[in-house]
């Protein structure tokens, strides 16, 4: 039987981010380079399997994790490897997030043959992606925009891009660079035209709560700076009992003076209506600042907003 078994879903994203764990955790675990001592488990989520509908349709973010979690309960997996962007808010008591991997960049690409940015865009241009986050800041930022769900990997919305089936689509930067596909023509969206999810950037590494073996080996790879700051994000989405139709986005940075800066936002789904907020804190208290931020654009946005939303 393998030392450890890692569960991922069979994207290239999803195994080139498995590859990289193994390599930090072989690492820290020279034990773990033995043949056969590390075996990689494939599971097919809903959400891999359901690609004609945007997430939002049926069911959100646990689409990517469900499947996965359950071989963790079953002990047929001892980690789960995640991007944080796809975790649900509240994961089951069971489990735990053992570590962290450093982050990549967080901030979305731009790709469009006919701008390099959204502003730039011509009048009417159709836009492509299957991200409320994503759809609500591009329409406040420009409403005569026409925004089209596109799901798929990375290719396929590229292909579907180049085929004509949109003017313009945004990806990760994190994915691009680690499908080493950061060279293709794209630019680079600021921060403050498009925030980014909640632990984008983010690979985090689950598994039981009680496993103790297993914890010991994740701990000599968890990346705290990476912890903080997605557990500041995570901690704000919380209190915005964020849903698959609420379009959320936070970013929390660690600045040179060593303290925690959290920006985040809520919108309508059609950019008309968007609130915005930021807080500063201790990198020592993540989920205070987290939560005090989420506090502040709940009552900005007030709960008839959140109410129409989840009854959408």
């Amino acid at each position: 039987m393998p030392l450890l078994r890692l569960g991922t879903r069979g994207s290239p994203l999803a195994l080139a981010q498995t590859e990289e764990t193994k390599r930090r955790l072989v690492a820290a675990h020279p034990e773990l380079a033995e043949a056969g001592a590390v075996e990689v488990v494939v599971i097919r989520t809903t959400g891999d399997r359901i690609q004609d509908r945007p997430l939002s349709e049926v069911g959100g973010k646990g689409l990517f994790t469900k499947e996965i979690e359950e071989a963790l309960y079953d002990r047929r997996i001892d980690v789960a490897i995640h991007s944080m962007k796809d975790m649900p808010t509240w994961p089951p008591d069971f489990l735990t997030l053992g570590a962290y991997l450093p982050r990549e960049d967080p901030r979305d690409a731009f790709f469009s043959p006919h701008a390099d940015s959204i502003r730039a865009l011509p009048q009417g241009a159709v836009v492509g992606t299957s991200s409320l986050r994503r759809q609500s800041q591009i329409l406040a930022l420009r409403p005569d925009l026409r925004v089209v769900s596109l799901r798929g990997n990375v290719g396929t919305r590229l292909r579907k891009l180049a085929s004509g089936e949109c003017d313009a689509t945004l990806l990760a930067v994190a994915g691009l660079r680690r499908l080493g596909r950061d060279d293709r023509g794209h630019s680079v969206l600021s921060t403050q035209e498009m925030l980014p999810a909640v632990g984008q950037g983010a690979i985090g590494l689950e598994c039981r709560r009680e496993d103790e073996r297993t914890l010991a080996l994740l701990a000599a790879v968890d990346h705290q700076e990476t912890r903080v700051r997605v557990t500041a994000e995570r901690a704000c989405l919380a209190v915005l009992d964020g849903s698959c139709r609420t379009p959320i986005a936070a970013l929390a940075d660690v600045e040179d003076d060593g303290g925690l800066y959290l920006r985040g936002l809520v919108a309508a789904p059609d950019g008309s209506d968007l609130w915005q907020g930021e807080r500063r804190g201790d990198t020592g208290s993540p989920e205070e600042v987290g939560r005090a931020l989420g506090q502040e654009l709940r009552a900005a946005a007030g709960e008839e907003f959140f109410a129409s939303l989840a009854g959408a």
